[in-house]
């Protein structure tokens, strides 16, 4: 997200004067999301690999994402006609909805262009929340600094978007995280206990794996069916799942979602984050009271794992 491709430029070299280029950077986001949001968006991988490419001619793919200190995230940034740029990144600091350190390595064709440490706070302002990333940028390249303001200022204005779009659902489930996951991930016990209170689920077809899918009706109190369909692009074991929701099968997106599993004093904490389609399907989702509807949902999880 940081690089040249913002303008679908290729680092160039720079003189081999034996001298660096340094700068410090700062970017800021007022956001209209509550702080738990723009947390999730800024740090949970699925987010990260929705808001990353800067601008639609970049492909942003995720060879490794692992978000805990001493954890790295390596991707590959892809622009048609264009050798690749990986961006290596490495957790520092991890201080939940206030703050993110993490060093940051660009190179293409084996060749370093830059590194930088990044810091990113996050504070609530009013009824907003605001973002800050400092940027200390040591360059070997050409033309880094420039690539840094332009595709990093489009990825976080990507971010701010998102995040307001999106939804963090979180419950603490007294049981070992092994037992969590299995409930969830295992193809006979996920349709017994998904959706909210009254709901039940009909299966079609169910494969819980990368690439996998789950084409289900979600069936209310008073009978109506509501055709879903997940598709799973990520699964960690025990660690988190990442999937596309469909109205309906192969129907219009819905939400990109993902799900954290994090030890927690012998408990599992369950983080379930949506980015619904637009701002609008998010507003109206809140409106027909969604975080209450995914919060009786964690509720029956907890409940069924309880029952085992």
């Amino acid at each position: 997200m940081t690089q040249d491709l913002a303008t679908n430029r290729t680092p160039r070299a720079a003189p081999d004067d034996g001298k660096g280029r340094f700068a410090t950077l700062t970017f800021e986001r007022d956001v209209a999301a509550p702080l738990a949001a723009l947390w999730e968006a800024w740090t949970a991988p699925a987010a990260r690999a929705i808001w990353a490419a800067p601008v639609p001619a970049v492909t942003v793919e995720f060879l490794e994402a692992d978000t805990r200190v001493g954890g790295r995230e390596v991707s590959l940034c892809k622009v048609a006609g264009q050798p690749d740029i990986r961006c290596e990144i490495g957790w520092l600091a991890l201080q939940p909805a206030l703050r993110s350190v993490n060093y940051e390595v660009i190179s293409s064709e084996g060749v370093t262009q830059s590194v930088a440490l990044v810091t990113a706070d996050i504070a609530a302002t009013g009824d907003l929340s605001r973002l800050v990333v400092t940027v200390q940028l040591s360059s070997l390249a050409d033309d880094m600094e420039a690539g840094y303001r332009e595709g990093f200022g489009a990825g976080l204005d990507n971010l701010a978007g998102m995040a307001e779009r999106t939804m963090v659902l979180q419950r603490v489930i007294r049981a070992p995280r092994s037992s969590v996951w299995g409930a969830w991930m295992n193809p006979e016990t996920l349709p017994q206990w998904w959706g909210p209170e009254g709901f039940s689920c009909r299966t079609k077809r169910i494969d819980l794996r990368a690439g996998g899918e789950w084409v289900f009706d979600m069936i209310a109190p008073d009978g109506t069916v509501f055709p879903n369909h997940h598709l799973y692009n990520e699964v960690r074991p025990e660690e988190r799942i990442g999937y596309t929701l469909l109205w309906g099968e192969n129907g219009p997106k819905h939400a990109d979602a993902w799900v954290l599993f994090e030890d927690q004093d012998g408990a599992t904490k369950v983080t379930l984050g949506m980015a619904l389609s637009t701002v609008a399907a998010f507003q109206g989702a809140k409106r027909m009271g969604a975080e209450e509807l995914g919060l009786q949902t964690l509720g029956k999880l907890e409940r069924f794992v309880a029952s085992c």
